[in-house]
């Protein structure tokens, strides 16, 4: 794969991941959520994607406003 690709790949993939953040962020849909955490429960760990320290950090502000 060239340079170019494989930039383009990961520009493409931090904006997948971004806007899967920010939609799981302003869902309120239980049942989605319960069904989003059940697919990453069944999902291999060397296929889980790692998040950026602002996106956990942005997830933990969002799980405290909920408690």
């Amino acid at each position: 794969m060239t340079n170019f690709t494989e930039s383009k790949q990961m520009k493409t993939l931090e904006n997948i991941q971004k806007k899967f953040v920010g939609r799981i962020l302003a869902s309120k849909n239980e049942k989605l959520l319960e069904a989003i955490d059940k697919i990453f429960d069944y999902t291999q760990p060397e296929d889980i994607i790692a998040l950026s320290a602002e996106e956990l950090e942005m997830l933990l502000m969002s799980e405290k406003e909920n408690e």
